[in-house]
């Protein structure tokens, strides 16, 4: 009975080590792993990646082939080993931190290394064996990991952006399903937390909607900066290594591998060192973030309470609120969404910094780069969900509170200022301030309007749309 060994001898330029038989990954991976041990986190948690590796290493075999480089014995394993990483499989291998020194080079080499071993098993070979299928020179050709890494995150985000913008939209129409909701329902809209004039709870409800909207559209522009790659670059720009024609060729055959519109940067050499499209999609990520936190502000402070707050809106109860006050319910679902939103923007402070400490022909901080963006995508996307899930929409309205702030607010002189004047108007202000009385009343004792006339002025639709007023004269 033969005995298969634990371990096999793997070589590179530091010499010989021991790599698990078991594992797909090899030298390289295994080296990395040890240098850095950082964020427990390991680049399997970040699948799109993963499948754009290999999407993009099916399309240089392709490409590699169809030039005359690469034997199609060899291109179709390592095609076949690809589509088994793209379906899902091997993810566990993909060991190396997210966070890493050397550009990406560990990503990229533990993607070689999980390839060529899956297709040398698809030749009938043993892991290891790479006399007959090399990560270097065979899954790896034509290419440097200073065009596959930074290729691949394009690739990943792209993806990841518009789950990200469906997320938004079914957050939308969570709020535009309120704003229906509460189209008749009459309130006091607020300036610098001061009571301003009227306006309608749909109303409020019907803006978010609007910013998130308006995000979307954002996003969809920063995607399409994201499709531009600088595959064919290799090392610095220069194409050195890849034939004439690859550069078009695999962007060809990644764009239909992937399904995502890819195209070759102009200038190769620019697109190796420019970290521009990241910049942009992580500050379109910002705006969505600080968007989401002041709409989350904006339901704490509507939900305040329940009886020394505004408490105009009541937020659906989700879990108790104190280990010692009985009764307490928080906001804990916006407070989460706040948090996300702290997150993001620093995250942005982040891929800002790594973005401008590139230096001369390449960047070598793309890997905190993209663990700073996926967290953004991933956490606002979840963040969107459960807020309109566990939030928005069970919330109601506190329909006699509501009436009654607008009834009894000041604030509701300025809709009868182009009729009354600005001067008097600002009168009735103060009396009614300094005797706790309404304005309507002051306004009737003052005769400065008739009931009717008042009643007229003081309508819903008169108080919360443009309407045709005289001064008086």
């Amino acid at each position: 009975m033969t005995t298969t060994p634990a371990t096999r001898s793997e070589h590179d330029l530091l010499g010989d080590r021991d790599v698990p038989q078991s594992a797909y990954y090899g030298v390289h991976t295994l080296r990395a792993v040890e240098n850095f041990p950082i964020t427990g986190t390991p680049i399997a948690h970040y699948p799109d990646l993963i499948r754009a590796l290999a999407e993009i290493k099916m399309a240089a075999a392709r490409t590699n082939a169809e030039l005359g480089l690469l034997s199609s014995e060899r291109m179709e394993a390592i095609v076949a080993a690809c589509r088994d990483v793209q379906g899902g499989k091997l993810h566990d291998h993909f060991v190396v931190d997210v966070i890493q020194g050397g550009a990406g080079t560990s990503t990229n080499m533990n993607a070689n290394e999980v390839i060529a071993n899956r297709a040398l098993e698809i030749l009938g070979h043993q892991r290891g064996e790479y006399r007959y299928l090399h990560p270097n020179e065979h899954v790896n050709m034509s290419q440097s990991t200073n065009d596959v890494y930074p290729s691949a995150l394009k690739l990943a985000t792209y993806h990841s952006i518009f789950r990200l913008v469906e997320a938004m939209a079914y957050l939308r129409a969570a709020f535009q399903r309120k704003a229906v909701e509460f189209r008749d329902v009459l309130k006091m809209g607020r300036t610098q937390l001061q009571d301003a004039v009227p306006m309608t709870l749909g109303q409020e409800f019907s803006t978010y909607a609007v910013m998130l909207a308006e995000d979307e559209e954002r996003l969809k522009e920063a995607a399409l900066l994201i499709r531009e790659i600088n595959l064919g670059a290799t090392a610095i720009g220069t194409g050195i290594t890849a034939h004439p024609d690859y550069a078009p060729l695999v962007c060809r055959h990644l764009a239909e591998i992937s399904g995502v519109p890819v195209v070759t940067a102009p200038n190769l050499i620019e697109a190796t060192q420019d970290c521009g499209s990241f910049v942009q999609l992580s500050g379109v990520l910002k705006r969505v973030a600080v968007k989401l936190s002041k709409v989350c502000n904006d339901l704490r402070l509507l939900s305040s309470g329940p009886r020394a707050g505004l408490g105009e809106i009541n937020l659906p109860p989700r879990q108790a609120g104190s280990s010692i006050m009985p009764g307490k319910v928080n906001p804990v679902i916006p407070e989460v969404v706040n948090q996300i939103a702290f997150e993001v923007i620093g995250n942005d402070m982040t891929v800002t910094f790594a973005a401008e400490a590139g230096q001369l022909q390449l960047n070598a901080f793309e890997p905190i780069i993209a663990h700073s963006l996926f967290k953004s995508i991933t956490h606002l996307r979840q963040g969107c969900l459960v807020l309109a899930d566990r939030c928005v929409d069970g919330i109601t309205a506190n329909h006699e509170h509501l009436a009654a702030s607008v009834r009894d607010s000041i604030g509701i002189v300025t809709a009868l200022n182009p009729i009354i004047g600005y001067a008097n108007a600002t009168e009735v202000a103060a009396e009614a301030h300094r005797s706790g009385k309404g304005v309507a009343e002051v306004v009737l004792a003052r005769g400065l309007m008739t009931a009717e006339a008042l009643t007229e002025a003081l309508r819903p639709e008169t108080l919360t749309q443009p309407t045709l007023s005289t001064l008086a004269s």
